[in-house]
């Protein structure tokens, strides 16, 4: 079996990859988009991308993605504890720009305003790209923000430890595949959820309130309802929602038809089970 991960090697997608793949064939992605076609086109059987940051929030290309990739589904999801290092290349302890993923130089705003307040950043791929490309550049007066398994692979020095915001960092990585499968892990589970994708019928006083009422009369406990934009337009939204608990296979099924009954678009994307995972 072939897993695609977003890398390259020693990426915190790599490190949740490796816990729920033990003994899978990882093959590293330079994107997000670069995971979902290769699960798409067939190159690989599933793929592993993260969703959702404690402190930054949703990760937007992957939302997107769901959303315009047809038959994606999530077949779980996973949480880890999210530390970062800043890291140089022991050669060249000199540094005058901080380069890693939006997300992690996000995550440490704080502690780089505190320390290196005037210093440039610059925004990589992913917090291993740019742990690698300081390894490859001794030349270049570079620091990078990756995790201490960056650090060992590319044989960087860390300098400054567990420097993001707070203490309770997770990222959240969901499973993607072109199977409606529930997968089954030995891990810590810590709830289940079904994940929807909804466009509203038109853009009219209620609309919404009355997509929430379906759930609500049914008492199905919405944990997440997030607005995207359809990027056709000032105002034009979806909706990623995730509902709460065990599927229930009559409730869930009349819901679903009675949203498509209003006009409603809906895009199931799974019922799944959700992890925790070491650091």
């Amino acid at each position: 079996m072939k897993i695609a991960f977003l890398g390259p090697h020693a990426s915190f997608t790599q490190l949740a990859c490796s816990q729920i793949f033990p003994e899978k064939l990882l093959i590293p992605q330079s994107s997000i988009l670069d995971c979902f076609n290769a699960v798409i086109n067939g190159e690989v059987d599933k793929a592993v991308v993260p969703l959702e940051n404690s402190i930054e929030g949703t990760v937007s290309m992957t939302l997107d993605y769901l959303y315009d990739f047809d038959g994606i589904y999530i077949e779980t999801e996973v949480i880890m504890p999210i530390a970062h290092q800043m890291m140089i290349h022991p050669e060249n302890e000199n540094f005058e720009t901080i380069i890693s993923h939006p997300q992690a130089l996000a995550q440490t705003f704080h502690f780089r305003h505190d320390h290196f307040k005037n210093m440039e950043t610059r925004d990589f791929s992913s917090t291993s790209a740019a742990a690698k490309l300081v390894a490859e550049n001794p030349q270049e007066k570079w620091a990078a923000i990756a995790n201490s398994y960056a650090a060992k692979l590319y044989g960087l020095k860390i300098l400054h430890s567990n420097i993001q915001d707070f203490e309770q960092n997770h990222t959240k990585f969901i499973v993607i595949s072109k199977k409606e499968d529930l997968l089954q892990l030995g891990l810590p589970k810590t709830s289940e959820k079904t994940s929807l994708l909804i466009t509203l019928p038109e853009d009219h006083a209620g609309g919404l309130h009355q997509v929430l009422s379906v759930f609500a009369w049914r008492q199905m406990n919405l944990s997440k309802i997030e607005s995207r934009t359809l990027k056709t337009g000032l105002g034009n939204y979806f909706f990623f929602m995730n509902i709460a608990n065990e599927w229930h296979p009559v409730l869930s099924k009349n819901a679903l038809e009675e949203l498509e009954s209003i006009g409603a678009t809906v895009k199931f994307l799974g019922h799944y089970n959700e992890y925790l995972l070491e650091s």
